[in-house]
């Protein structure tokens, strides 16, 4: 897309405004105008800076606009010819800039003006606010106070006239005898499609250019503001309505094939299965209550087989303040049919089981004291499933979380409820063959832990340091498994919780036959005790002293991987963090929590020898550098590695990218580091673990990664000019070589 700036007059003249053209290469594009929550003026004779405040204060005055830059289309295109003649046709997608007649802003404006006071009077229209207490208050900083401002004018006008037309037919149904029990079923699912068009058609729906479709509005599970959304229009044939409506049927369908195996697994609204006139048939029992999950009043003790969970993912999701945007529809359109299920202003917030800092808004520690009711309400959800599982029975649940606090909180919960972990499967959801190009790291693994009630304790007093070291051990006979069935980066450390649990909770409860030693960790568990109220116990054991010690194995265990060759070195502990660093997180941006976990098992003080210089702390994030933005923060250290070899390799890579690849020759001569055991070993574990470059790719990176990727170029070439023969390829390039190469 191309920006063709309409300047008028000047600066000030009120007839200025942008133009769109739709280009084919991406150095016709238009450079971006947006970073980092900042704009750009994209008029050339202007070209200021505005910050995100500013941009922020405007929206919250009512002085944000939207306006349309580019319609989506399809049509029928001729692709060849059969060989009786006949043409084969295809439907493609295409592009077009706007036309005048597209602006419709005016009409929209009109009808909202004229319907709008019925729509509020009838109460068809949500005029509930955000809660200014949210955890993501995005929407609040960005001029979205009440639940309808998600949607543009536009969207709003569609909405609200579908929730017009649902009650319009409800009253035909009424009037005409028609309404029952199937009727009023049948309305209710036609709201969930309704609440499908929503989450497709606000203004945090995007469009999806790799693939070319429209992603939903909470793609990332929170309220991130889109500078550029996306609409479906809602009365194309086969799209909008039509699409959301075939959904639920579909939905439908598969449920009828579960509940009546008789119909087939085809059964669907649509079909011709006569479920009146079928033989007799006797559908297997099931029953579905609306309950807390801590008070199963209705299920007598013992007597369940097998309770399977996903459990809510500690302060990952906050599901609750994510179901108003769809909970304010759904009150106008299923409330309209069952009140009694949307009595509520708002989804209830107090009673779910999620580390909300919200709840404790204004007290201190609001962070800690949300991660202690997560572990409460977990506790007594899983004491619930203790009473109505039988003494034999299982429970197996699943968690994908980076933080070890969000894992110590879950067991906690387990084993104050009586459960020992007793086999743990991490199932891998990363897409085969993705490739090491990311920007911000993310899980891509879920852990399914499997628990079974645990024998009453005995009266003998158990240690950690005897246990400890049979969770090392089940940790190293599992992580090769993981790693060979493809587990990977920050996943493999997930993994291994599993194993270190499992030996950690069978062995509960421990404690500690001498005090704890780690001085930081004393005063943090001190704190914490300080904080609720709690007499502080230096003999205390955790689950988190399981998962440090499983992170301490796979950090062993990963370093003698990436250094092929056996140099009877180790590496420095800066430059283990940063390899494993790269390593875990498989990206240059990653949660500044994880990587001081990572940093003391390093023996490195992440404030002080990371911070300011081999990376910069954004928010709760830990941002990587590479060899050229360390030299123009003034960060680079000594060329020679005396402090560090993650300084010579920086220092050799930031000379081959602004000198030459000669001149850094000449300073890995200089300083000897081509006969230096260490510097060998850090270089071959760095090119294993930064993302391979455009040069080797022939790929592009994503922005965050450019500058890493960089690097590893520059060492691949110097490496391939000077030390060919003292360290290997790296094993990463096969996958970017070409396969006749690799064979």
């Amino acid at each position: 897309m191309r920006l063709l700036p309409e300047k008028g007059k000047g600066p000030g003249d009120p007839t200025r405004h942008l133009r769109f053209a739709i280009v084919s290469t991406a150095k016709e594009h238009s450079t971006g105008t947006v970073s980092g929550g900042d704009a750009t003026c994209p008029f050339d004779d202007c070209g200021r800076l505005i910050s995100g405040d500013h941009i922020k204060a405007e929206a919250q005055a009512g002085r944000m606009g939207e306006q349309l830059y580019t319609v989506v289309f399809k049509k029928m295109v001729i692709t060849g010819y059969t060989k009786a003649g006949k043409p084969k046709e295809k439907w493609v997608r295409g592009y077009r800039a706007p036309r005048p007649e597209d602006d419709v802003s005016q009409a929209v404006a009109e009808a909202l003006a004229e319907k709008l006071p019925d729509w509020e009077a009838m109460d068809m229209v949500p005029t509930e606010r955000v809660p200014t207490d949210i955890n993501d208050d995005r929407p609040i900083q960005y001029g979205m106070p009440l639940w309808r401002d998600l949607f543009s004018p536009r969207q709003l006008l569609g909405h609200c006239t579908a929730v017009e037309m649902f009650r319009e037919l409800i009253e035909e149904e009424k009037a005409a005898g028609r309404w029952n029990e199937v009727t009023a079923a049948a309305f209710a699912y036609l709201s969930l499609s309704l609440d499908k068009m929503l989450n497709y058609n606000s203004r945090m729906s995007v469009w999806m250019s790799t693939r070319e479709v429209m992603a939903n509005t909470f793609n990332r599970h929170d309220f991130a503001f889109c500078w550029s959304h996306a609409e479906m229009a809602p009365l194309i044939v086969g799209l909008g309505y039509d699409w959301a409506i075939e959904q639920t049927a579909k939905c439908i369908g598969q449920l009828v094939a579960l509940t009546r195996p008789d119909a087939g697994t085809t059964a669907s609204p649509q079909s011709s299965f006569d479920f009146d006139g079928a033989p007799a048939f006797t559908p297997p029992p099931v029953t579905l209550t609306c309950k807390s999950g801590d008070s199963l009043d209705h299920i007598a003790d013992a007597s369940i087989d097998a309770v399977v969970m996903d459990p809510p993912y500690y302060d990952n999701v906050m599901y609750a303040e994510l179901s108003d945007f769809f909970y304010v529809w759904l009150k106008r359109t299923a409330g309209y049919i069952y009140p009694e299920l949307f009595r509520r202003a708002l989804t209830d917030k107090e009673n779910e089981a999620v580390a909300n800092p919200a709840k404790f808004k204004g007290e201190k520690g609001a962070k800690a004291l949300a991660g202690r009711d997560y572990q409460q309400r977990m506790a007594a959800i899983f004491t619930e499933m203790r009473r109505v599982l039988k003494p034999d029975g299982i429970m197996t649940l699943m968690f994908t979380h980076k933080a070890t606090g969000a894992w110590d909180a879950l067991t906690k919960g387990l084993m104050e409820a009586g459960f020992a972990i007793t086999a743990s499967w991490p199932i891998n959801t990363e897409a085969e063959g993705s490739l090491h190009i990311k920007d911000k790291s993310a899980a891509n693994s879920t852990v399914f832990l499997v628990c079974r009630p645990l024998a009453q304790p005995g009266a003998d007093t158990r240690y950690w340091e005897d246990v400890e070291p049979k969770v090392r051990a089940a940790v190293r006979e599992r992580i090769g498994v993981f790693q060979t069935a493809g587990i990977r980066g920050v996943d493999l450390y997930l993994s291994c919780f599993g194993p270190a649990l499992e030996v950690f909770s069978q062995a509960w409860p421990l404690v500690r036959g001498t005090p704890r030693q780690d001085i930081e960790q004393s005063r943090r568990k001190r704190r914490q005790a300080e904080m609720f109220d709690e007499a502080y116990d230096p003999f205390a054991v955790t689950p988190e002293d399981a998962l440090v010690a499983a992170r301490t194995e796979v950090k062993q265990w990963r370093l003698s991987q990436l250094a092929h060759v056996r140099r009877n070195v180790e590496l420095d502990n800066l430059t283990s963090w940063f390899v494993l660093a790269w390593d875990a997180f498989e990206a240059p941006i990653f949660p500044f929590d994880e990587a001081n976990k990572l940093a003391k098992i390093c023996g490195v003080d992440l404030d002080r020898d990371v911070v300011g210089r081999l990376a910069e702390k954004k928010g709760a994030d830990l941002v990587l550098w590479d060899s050229v933005t360390r030299a123009a923060k003034g960060s680079l250290g000594l060329p020679d590695g005396r402090d560090s070899m993650m300084d010579a390799l920086h220092q050799l890579a930031r000379t081959a990218r602004t000198a030459s690849l000669e001149s850094a020759n000449e300073l890995l001569a200089k300083h000897g580091l081509a006969v230096e055991p260490a510097f060998l070993t850090a270089l071959e574990a760095v090119l294993e673990v930064l993302p391979v470059g455009s040069i080797w790719s022939g790929f592009d990176l994503p922005d965050a990664a450019k500058g890493a990727g960089a690097d590893f170029d520059a060492l691949e070439n110097l490496r391939r000019l000077a030390l060919a023969e003292k360290v290997a390829e790296p094993e990463q390039l096969k996958f970017w070589q070409p396969e006749e190469l690799t064979v």
